[in-house]
């Protein structure tokens, strides 16, 4: 475990003692949980980003592909 020194607003302080005191869990526990509860919701925000642009490139490649294809007739290649 890593040691850290933590400046707080003074507002964000008062509201964790007030939280803390209310749901019998130590500081350290609290930050430490909202800390992990941040880091996931910004990987997800991560991951959602890289997503989208993956989808973009998915989506230019496929509108080549599809382009290349529109010349040929449906009459060459008969389904049965």
């Amino acid at each position: 475990m890593k040691n850290l020194s933590l400046k707080l607003e003074d507002d964000i302080f008062s509201d964790v003692e007030e939280i803390i005191g209310q749901i019998d869990k130590k500081r350290n526990k609290y930050i430490n949980e909202a800390v992990s509860y941040y880091n996931r919701l910004y990987k997800r925000k991560l991951m959602k980003a890289a997503l989208v642009e993956e989808s973009k490139v998915a989506y230019k490649n496929s509108i080549e592909v599809l382009s290349d294809f529109e010349p040929i007739e449906d009459d060459e290649f008969p389904i049965d």
